[in-house]
């Protein structure tokens, strides 16, 4: 019961604080969705460590809490009672989570916390593949993707990544956060054809993680659209409608598709 009620909690934290997520894993089999809402509470709880406070220093130890709670559970030591840390561990010892992609993951995040742009496009594209990379690999493999196909899904993770991010980029500028290496038209409809080729270009040995990639169904819209016309980018991309977006995921589901 006390698992159950863990994984409501971090139903309602993604319901609450990343909503397509949270409608696309609604549209997942009943038996993946407590791994997935686990895995994304995670993630939401994180991405907001360098942003609840103006301080540096407090970020940083927010983030080392993270660290420190995924050294723990690895350890096979004593588990701190917690939301998300409580499922999240059941879900490592269950699913054999690889330790890395986490702390990774958290790491990525520091950049967050300054204002200090990426040095160039390695550090840009590590940034892109560390987050929503490893994110979307620990998504599929929290479902029972085979560990074979963890390259897949960090590539089409890491193209979701650049969708959403070309959403946030009007957000990010105005807290003095310039994420892209370069900005001009030419360079980002470049970086959004790469981001589509990698979505395009993904293959998986067989259809275990397709809930999971599902979570990035609004993506290659975005990329699409920025391909022809980059200037959206700083102008403001919005997401379709509710009722379209509704639809759309409806589509991916009726197909078995992502």
């Amino acid at each position: 019961m006390d698992f159950e009620l863990d994984i409501g909690s971090c139903a309602d934290l993604v319901r609450r604080g990343d909503h397509d997520r949270f409608l696309a894993i609604m549209s997942a089999p009943v038996k993946s969705r407590g791994a997935l809402f686990v895995i994304y509470a995670f993630n939401l709880e994180v991405v907001r460590a360098p942003w609840v406070t103006k301080e540096p220093m407090i970020s940083e130890m927010r983030l080392q809490w993270w660290i420190d709670s995924i050294d723990e559970i690895y350890e096979g030591g004593t588990i701190r009672k917690h939301q998300v840390i409580t499922p999240l561990a059941r879900l490592i010892s269950k699913q054999k989570l690889p330790k890395e992609l986490f702390i990774d993951l958290i790491n990525a995040r520091r950049w967050d916390i300054y204002k200090k742009p990426h040095l160039h496009a390695y550090a840009f594209d590590d940034y892109i593949m560390s987050t929503s990379g490893n994110l979307m690999a620990l998504a599929c493999l929290s479902i029972g993707m085979p560990l074979s196909d963890i390259n897949s899904a960090k590539e089409y993770g890491y193209g979701d990544g650049i969708a959403r991010l070309f959403v946030a980029i009007p957000i990010l500028e105005s807290n003095n956060r310039y994420p892209l290496v370069n900005g001009t038209e030419n360079a980002i409809s470049a970086l959004a054809k790469a981001a589509i080729d990698k979505m395009n270009n993904v293959s998986f040995s067989d259809k275990t993680s397709v809930s999971a990639l599902r979570i990035g169904w609004l993506s290659k819209g975005i990329l699409m659209k920025v391909k022809k016309n980059p200037r959206c980018v700083s102008e403001g991309i919005t997401y379709p409608v509710e009722f379209i977006k509704k639809i759309l995921l409806l589509i991916k589901v009726f197909r078995k598709t992502f």
